[in-house]
């Protein structure tokens, strides 16, 4: 049995990334255009996601204007504590 690769990232550490890529237009260079991109990557590195955008600017006409990454060791979810008290209104 062989194990795969995405499983031998994770035990490396490597963890679902994203990033949301807001990139000019070709041919209307005015207008922005958003695309999103996921993948295993490692944490604070982001390997996989320069390659991604090294080939980006490579090889695609549209120029980068900003990319926002959302990473589990960025953003985590928010503590819950258990209330005492329940208040309604209306």
């Amino acid at each position: 049995m062989s194990v795969s690769t995405d499983f031998r990232r994770q035990l490396e550490g490597y963890s679902l990334t994203t990033a949301e890529i807001l990139y000019h237009l070709p041919d209307h260079p005015h207008l922005l255009q958003s695309f999103v991109w996921q993948h295993h990557d490692l944490f604070p590195e982001f390997p996989e996601l320069r390659r991604f955008l090294a080939f980006w600017q490579e090889t695609l006409d549209g120029p980068l204007h900003s990319v926002k990454v959302a990473h589990s060791r960025l953003i985590k979810p928010a503590e819950l504590r258990a209330i005492g008290a329940e208040f309604h209104l209306h």
